[in-house]
């Protein structure tokens, strides 16, 4: 850190601003907070937005909380909402809420059925006890949860405040808020949807294809519904989901997007494409209780940075909601950009590190979006459509398929391109169980970086030594995996270097070491 950016960081309010206060920007700011920085969140909703949105976290997003100690939290409100499931599918449903399954999903309606799901997989080995929770988590009780958490870590949140501009000065950026006020801070993150204002005033690209479908969702009071299929239902106009609780429905027609997303959605409207899907003329909506519209219009930032101002969630992409990936999403943003931003923004690192956020994220973006295009794909009303439905069909209920889909909605595949030869290097850390009792994700909590030895090597313990507190060292015994001898944690849960035996016990962890963490030392 030169001096002039010591003197702009003394005169700075803040480190880090984050524009939104959805689930991804609380989550954001908290990783921020456990890396020292000071966090202001400026939402422009004054309280929790309970709009229905995304019902799931994927088993990827539940370990990433279950690494920050919220797991509890998170049974919690699973035990809240699987009540209503129970009370949907009667004795199925009973069975569902007495034993969560594993996260499975659907691809395009299609359902996974867990009988066919080859659970020896190896991508589905160690996950820990985040792999029963999550599923039934409403996006507006995960909200709630992470806005406790930044609580507790002192993040300052101001709901009620919306960020109208910004300008870049030096080292800093000016943030302008509604009401006149300036914040100046040493970066901004845009956290603030689909219609980023943050990322249509820096100018990011949004290069992407346009949408072609209508799509409602809604928790309503209706009559007729007993007429309707449960679940996902395909007609010959389009899709139509009725449940997974009474109420809850969703409606796609492939007769292009809406004239006017932001429109108020009426009880008629949402009744004439419920009849128009569905083909049932005596379902009456009475009521409507939450409400949205969405397309599948799907968009991607070319990159998420540009210069002191970042994005995240649905501001650095946006897809339609199938598969229920646009959450997860940006939660492995937030996860993989905390910790680096935290560490630049604090001057333990240099600005190249950010370098390596749009490099690990933007792949894993730019693959949920061809995901959901080709849901899409399999969902057109259309004769070849449904040819290609009915051979993904058949291959999704095969043992095979179904565990590829599992794994590629799960999460639990994404992987990094980093150095290193060994298998577990680049992929989310395996939760081991040690010899007393604790397991990996019990020493994630503060968000720092972990160099596990397992061989009781003073050499390898010696390595992380100039390195300070950046690196947290912890010896253990592993019982179920004898043949690993080390493993270096990065604070967001992935592996960056691994050892089985004597193999790779030097260059390899100082290389990893040093491509990390090296400023920690200086």
């Amino acid at each position: 850190m030169t001096a002039t950016d010591r003197k702009d960081h003394e005169e700075q309010t803040y480190d880090v601003v984050v524009a939104g206060g959805g689930p991804v920007g609380l989550f954001l700011a908290g990783e921020l907070r456990l890396g020292g920085a000071r966090v202001l969140v400026v939402e422009r909703l004054a309280e929790v937005d309970v709009t229905i949105k995304a019902g799931g976290i994927n088993t990827a997003g539940a370990v990433a909380l279950y690494r920050r100690g919220l797991l509890p939290e998170l049974a919690e409100a699973w035990e809240r909402n699987r009540w209503r499931l129970q009370a949907f599918l009667g004795d199925r449903g009973a069975d569902a809420a007495r034993t969560p399954p594993k996260f499975a999903g659907h691809f395009a309606g299609i359902m996974m059925r867990g009988d066919l799901f080859d659970a020896s997989d190896p991508a589905f080995a160690d996950i820990g006890p985040a792999d029963r929770v999550g599923l039934g988590v409403p996006q507006a009780d995960l909200e709630r949860i992470l806005a406790a958490r930044a609580e507790r870590l002192g993040v300052e949140v101001r709901r009620g405040v919306e960020l109208t501009g910004f300008d870049t000065d030096g080292g800093s950026v000016v943030v302008h808020l509604d009401g006149g006020e300036d914040v100046r801070a040493g970066w901004l993150v845009g956290c603030d949807g689909g219609r980023s204002t943050v990322r249509k005033l820096a100018g990011f690209d949004f290069p992407g294809s346009d949408p072609e479908i209508t799509g409602y969702q809604a928790v309503v009071e209706m009559s007729g519904g007993e007429r309707l299929g449960k679940g996902w239902n395909t007609t010959d106009v389009g899709t139509y989901v009725n449940g997974p609780f009474p109420g809850r429905i969703l409606t796609v027609e492939f007769d292009g997007p809406p004239a006017d997303r932001s429109a108020p959605i009426t009880a008629d409207e949402l009744q004439a494409a419920l009849r128009r899907v569905s083909g049932v003329p005596e379902v009456t909506v009475h009521e409507v209780h939450s409400s949205t519209r969405f397309t599948d219009n799907a968009r991607q930032a070319s990159t998420y940075r540009r210069g002191r101002v970042l994005l995240a969630g649905d501001a650095a992409h946006v897809h339609s909601p199938f598969g229920g990936q646009g959450l997860n999403l940006g939660l492995g943003d937030a996860l993989n950009l905390g910790w680096k931003l935290a560490a630049v923004a604090q001057g333990r690192a240099p600005e190249s590190l950010l370098d390596s956020y749009t490099a690990e994220r933007h792949p894993v973006g730019a693959w949920v979006l061809d995901w959901t295009r080709a849901q899409v794909a399999v969902m057109r009303p259309d004769r070849h459509a449904r040819a290609l439905r009915r051979v993904v069909t058949d291959l999704a209920l095969t043992r095979e398929g179904t565990t590829y889909l599992v794994g590629q909605i799960s999460g639990v595949r994404q992987r990094y391109d980093l150095p290193g030869e060994h298998p577990l290097t680049g992929g989310s850390a395996p939760d081991l169980e040690f010899s007393d009792g604790t397991r990996l994700g019990d020493r994630l909590h503060d968000g720092r970086a972990v160099l596990f030895d397992l061989a009781d090597d003073p050499k390898l313990r010696a390595r992380a030594e100039e390195y300070g507190d950046r690196v947290d060292v912890v010896t253990a015994l592993c019982p179920g995996r004898p043949e690993l001898t080390g493993l270096l944690v990065r604070p967001d849960g992935f592996a960056a270097w691994a050892a089985d035996g004597d193999d790779d016990r030097g260059d390899g962890l100082d290389d990893a070491l040093t491509r990390w963490f090296v400023a920690a030392a200086g």
